[in-house]
């Protein structure tokens, strides 16, 4: 596959890394604090997970109506969303824990959405952390389906609306993973991304395809063994259960990059700017100030900290952000910021409009 070099002859960019390293180590080192998960990271964890299995567990063991069983379906899919950012997004990029066991165990939770943990290592890790905002290499903002977010992508009459329409498709985030894991495993192969996971492809077929009929037994085949609902009663619980789930995943998301000021770099092979400096200038906070949003959403809205210390637990970042801003500032590197939810949310609806226009 193609890749981007980042080369910086930048004097100041390389002492604002140096800094800003030595400002989070000292951080640490002053507190006496380890870098990984502590004990209400453990309690998070905890509540996140029965978020979504206790749900799950009332409809298996309680009759009750449709109607308030569908409600329990929209509760399974908000805490499969706070999972997912929550425990599985830490746990993947090994800032859980010290000890890999404890990372692969809380990684499986991927599982839970019926996807797979290595393409998303891969995906996510590999792809859109390293290259992140550049079209072509972070997936992250390749077309999807109707909606624009690559300023490089072709140019539709459609894009037009997609800042109306492009919430209905984010709900289709992680259903459409169930399938597609599939082909994107198949693409990875022939860019020699599984090869460099010291991965058999074969092997990750088998599994996959094993992980997700035991997943959809689970989800699918034992309401419809244990309870009353009918089939088309349980796959409508199914559907609305995924849709919240990606709605609040893709919105989550889109609001760290495909927002006003994240930049969308034109580059072929090399990009002359430091790697840390190009994190800071692709990718934006938001409602750092709100606790329950920052407990729910695993620290995603400090997605600049996310970006810059990956293997830095999420539990952490509240009391990174000032500092990371702090040196940005001193440097005089732009560090984006929206105040709140709301306008992070408008911000990205913008955005959509921009990318919707010539």
């Amino acid at each position: 596959m193609n890749t981007v070099r980042f080369t910086s002859a930048n004097k100041d960019e390389k002492q604002f890394v140096a800094t800003l390293r030595k400002n989070v180590n000292d951080y640490f080192k002053e507190n006496n604090i380890s870098q990984k998960a502590n004990a209400a990271m453990v309690f998070k964890t905890i509540a996140l997970i029965s978020l979504y299995i206790v749900p799950y567990v009332l409809i298996l063991i309680i009759p009750m109506s449709s109607w308030i069983a569908l409600g329990l379906c929209v509760l399974i899919g908000i805490g499969i969303a706070g999972v997912g950012m929550g425990v599985m997004h830490d746990a993947c990029h090994g800032a859980y824990s010290k000890k890999h066991w404890v990372n692969t165990l809380l990684s499986g939770t991927l599982y839970l959405l019926g996807s797979n943990v290595l393409n998303w290592k891969i995906q996510h890790n590999v792809l859109h952390h390293t290259y992140t905002n550049i079209s072509g290499l972070d997936e992250d903002i390749n077309t999807k389906g109707p909606i624009r977010l690559a300023e490089q992508a072709p140019l539709k009459w459609y894009h037009r609306y997609q800042f109306l329409y492009a919430f209905v498709f984010y709900g289709l985030m992680t259903i459409t993973m169930l399938t597609n894991d599939f082909t994107r495993l198949f693409q990875y192969e022939k860019a020699g991304l599984v090869k460099s996971q010291n991965k058999n492809v074969r092997s990750e077929y088998f599994k996959m395809l094993f992980r997700k009929v035991v997943y959809l037994s689970l989800v699918l085949g034992l309401p419809m063994w244990l309870t009353n609902f009918t089939w088309y009663q349980i796959l409508l619980g199914f559907v609305v259960m995924h849709w919240v789930a990606s709605i609040i995943l893709s919105v989550v998301f889109q609001m760290a990059h495909v927002v006003e000021g994240a930049e969308q770099p034109v580059v072929e092979n090399e990009l002359h700017t430091d790697w840390h400096v190009h994190q800071l200038k692709t990718t934006s906070d938001f409602a750092r100030n709100s606790k329950l949003l920052s407990w729910y959403v695993g620290g995603l809205n400090f997605q600049i900290e996310h970006h810059l210390f990956p293997n830095i637990c999420h539990i952490h970042y509240p009391k990174l952000a000032p500092i990371v801003e702090r040196t940005a500032k001193e440097f005089s590197i732009p560090y984006n910021l929206k105040s709140s939810f709301g306008s992070a949310l408008m911000s990205h609806v913008e955005r959509l409009k921009e990318l919707g226009r010539a």
